[in-house]
């Protein structure tokens, strides 16, 4: 055709092999559409993707065979593959069939008509895995007007198909695209992957930031993380594959996603603060339990912790406000004295201080002083017991555990000195020293008096940690039981044979260890009524009977 062109402008067979090329173009048109449209399964992004993996990685081996022959002669060059590497698998014919006629259709100066078969059957087939993903198309209104259980399994349908969707959906069609026009020019190439996938990529990245621009609640602080957490990690993926100028739509739908989900969680941090510092309630948690304000902020914040890589980016310049309503010995902020230096660890580290600070006031709602000791003994051990069991160990450190467990063992010595001073002021100071049958016998009815009090009171005071009840009953134990037991030792005899004394000695120092183990096991624990079967018999017979 050139040469008639040049030489024979109006010679027939111009004429004839331009009806030739006509019908040439129809049957390659027509193949091309054939191929596309029979070897949908062949050419699946994923095998697309993995068959890239496998030239590259025959190309690979080819090199290394190469290079074994040069050195050791024939023997490995005659070797077949036991792999089976030379016969070609569907999606690499159909792949090469593709881009031969596409090289021939645009070579001839038919373009139009071959990239528009291939954008209109390939973004049938994109738009069909993303609609198998569960990838829809939502408004912001239609996202507003959804309850929290349904955008809840959207966001985990969303955070399945996203890594789908980027690492091979998109990453496959852009391999496809770029081999079956790799003859063509790079604005071709482009143009075909822009067309397939950018409505679809547009649709994937506008849930999130539609999402991220409702109402903040922190309940909805966790997927708001695991959304951003998503788009950060496949970001580079994101960036390389739609490098194109023509799809900077899709970086900036993604980025602004990455914006206003950090936004959204930077306002539910600071709700966090807010509705601690605020948090109301006056009611007193029975025997001085865990308070529910305790378990559910260090449930959040260990569940916070999880998320240090997110969290970083978002929190890296975000100021802390120390509340008016914090008393004087919390305004100093974690730091480095504490052990405490990264943003995350210093965020974290604030909201446990805002706690302790507001469990502090709590602690004045009860007008027992000695409960007041154990409530905060029993929270402070939640919090750091929290801390020790997960990520917030990390953040905090080793430092920070040690310190606060040292605040345990203060609040749980003053508990004991206020709780039990009284008994132990009703035994002697010398309690081995030589007295008159009247002077023990008062000291007997002083320490039974005391002892009892302080039981009946306590009796329904708890401790849920095993291992903080233990010290403490130890710690209770050492301090009044050996004193007694020289006291009981040297005066009881001498006691019980006075007449009237029936009653007088009434515990045995066998017997207060009894007493001591069922205590902070709450109402369902020991009581002087109510008792076992050995604080039963000490009651009746510890008046001196030999038995003790």
């Amino acid at each position: 055709m050139q040469y008639y062109v040049a030489s024979y402008p109006g010679s027939e067979m111009l004429v004839r092999a331009q009806s030739l090329m006509q019908k040439a173009m129809k049957r390659l048109e027509k193949e091309f559409y054939l191929i596309l449209r029979s070897n949908r399964e062949h050419l699946d992004a994923e095998l697309v993707s993995v068959h890239r993996s496998s030239v590259a990685s025959r190309a690979s081996r080819s090199s290394t065979v190469s290079d074994e022959d040069e050195s050791d002669g024939d023997e490995t060059a005659t070797e077949p593959s036991q792999f089976g590497d030379d016969v070609p698998s569907a999606s690499s014919v159909a792949m090469a069939d593709l881009n031969a006629i596409a090289h021939c259709m645009i070579g001839a100066g038919y373009t139009k008509e071959c990239v528009k078969i291939y954008k209109i059957i390939r973004k049938s087939i994109v738009d069909e895995g993303l609609y198998r993903l569960g990838v829809d198309r939502f408004s912001l209104l239609q996202v507003h007007k959804l309850d929290w259980e349904a955008v809840d399994s959207k966001i985990k349908t969303w955070l399945y198909a996203v890594k789908v969707a980027v690492k091979t959906l998109f990453y496959g069609e852009r391999l496809l695209c770029d081999h079956v026009f790799s003859s063509s020019s790079p604005a071709i190439r482009e143009s075909c992957f822009v067309e397939v996938v950018r409505e679809g990529a547009l649709d994937l990245f506008g849930f999130p930031e539609n999402f991220a621009k409702g109402k903040k609640t922190l309940e909805k602080m966790f997927r708001t993380l695991d959304i951003y957490e998503a788009i950060s990690d496949l970001w580079p993926d994101i960036e390389s594959i739609f490098s194109f100028e023509s799809t900077a739509a899709v970086r900036n739908r993604a980025i602004n996603s990455l914006i206003k989900l950090g936004d959204a969680v930077r306002t539910m941090l600071a709700d966090l603060e807010n509705s601690i510092t605020k948090d109301a309630s006056k009611i007193s948690v029975p025997g001085g339990g865990v308070h529910p304000l305790t378990r559910y902020v260090m449930n959040y914040i260990s569940f916070l912790s999880d998320y240090s890589g997110a969290l970083s980016d978002i929190v890296a310049d975000f100021p802390m406000e120390v509340p008016a309503s914090m008393p004087e010995a919390y305004f100093s902020s974690p730091g480095p004295d504490d052990g405490v230096t990264s943003p995350v660890s210093v965020r974290l580290a604030w909201l446990i201080l805002i706690l302790l600070c507001k469990l502090d006031g709590k602690a004045q709602f009860y007008r027992d002083v000695p409960l007041s000791y154990l409530f905060l003994a029993n929270n402070l051990r939640y919090v750091v017991n929290k801390v020790r069991t997960s990520s917030l160990k990390f953040h905090l450190g080793d430092e920070w555990i040690e310190k606060h467990d040292a605040k345990v063992r203060q609040y749980a010595a003053n508990y004991e000195r206020v709780g039990w001073d009284r008994v132990m002021s009703s035994l002697p100071a010398n309690a081995a020293a030589a007295m008159t049958v009247p002077e023990a016998a008062e000291w007997f009815r002083k320490f039974n008096s005391a002892f009892e009090e302080a039981y009946r009171k306590q009796s329904s005071w708890v401790v849920p940690d095993s291992r903080l009840r233990d010290e403490i009953k130890i710690s209770v134990a050492r301090k009044i039981g050996p004193a007694y037991r020289r006291f009981y030792e040297r005066n009881r005899a001498a006691v019980s044979r006075q007449a009237g004394s029936h009653g007088i000695v009434r515990y045995a120092p066998d017997d207060l260890e009894n007493y001591w183990s069922d205590l902070f096991y709450g109402p369902s624990g020991g009581s002087f009524s109510s008792g076992s079967s050995s604080r039963s018999s000490v009651s009746s017979s510890g008046h001196g009977g030999s038995s003790h």
